[in-house]
């Protein structure tokens, strides 16, 4: 089966099953060498897919079945997030390429503000996640939203991040202060001269290759330690 006819039946898998129902409108899958692999679902940015490809692939050399998805469809007020972030789990543990195990998420700017409102509380079909520079400005109560947090999740921010204003660092330092008093399992890294998409080189200038090689090793060692390949 070619990656054309692939991604065409992973579609129809994701067409809405009811009345009111949302379907993911664009996502992309990348098969591991070994044609299955434990579910990585990578959330983009409100920049879409393509920003994102070359990070999804990189996930999936590692050996994971990786399945890209746009952040607009889950950290969003015109649809359900939540119902759309779980079809894509449902439907990727259905895969031939996927292990029926949960799913460790990576999210980016909007779509890490999706792990945030939804991912970090679905523990029934999550197993951890990281949270890239997420966006926070939709969050009005830091301690509600530390109070949902029910897997492992990392977060990764730049001090310097003032991209629209989604994404504060001194926002997001008041959610893991709040899930330091919970005693909720959020674990904070904050790279001091960093800005919004340090570890995408589309962006050119706000790239920084030390600290998106260390966000790298960050994100893998969550991999290890909570989606074995085996």
């Amino acid at each position: 089966m070619n990656a054309r006819l692939r991604l065409l039946l992973f579609l129809i898998a994701l067409a809405p099953a009811g009345a009111g129902a949302q379907a993911v409108s664009k996502h992309e899958e990348f098969v591991p060498k070994g044609g299955k692999g434990p579910i990585v679902v990578v959330i983009s940015g409100t920049t879409g897919l393509p920003y994102y490809w070359s990070y999804a692939q990189r996930v999936s050399e590692l050996g994971y079945y990786t399945v890209l998805i746009d952040g607009k469809d889950i950290l969003t007020r015109e649809q359900d997030g939540a119902a759309n972030l779980r079809a894509v789990i449902t439907t990727a543990q259905a895969s031939a390429h996927g292990m029926r195990r949960k799913a460790m998420l990576i999210g980016f700017s909007q779509g890490g503000g999706g792990i945030l409102a939804h991912g970090a509380a679905m523990d029934d079909v999550v197993v951890a996640a990281v949270a890239y520079y997420p966006a926070t400005s939709w969050a009005r109560n830091p301690v509600g939203l530390a109070a949902r947090i029910r897997v492992p999740l990392l977060i990764l921010a730049g001090a310097a991040d003032r991209y629209n204003n989604c994404c504060l660092v001194e926002s997001i330092r008041q959610i893991e202060a709040a899930a330091r008093e919970l005693d909720r399992p959020l674990e904070l890294v904050v790279y001091p001269n960093a800005d919004h998409g340090f570890n995408l080189d589309r962006y050119r200038g706000n790239y920084r290759h030390e600290d998106a090689e260390d966000a790298w090793r960050r994100t893998t060692q969550m991999l290890a330690k909570h989606q074995p390949l085996h």
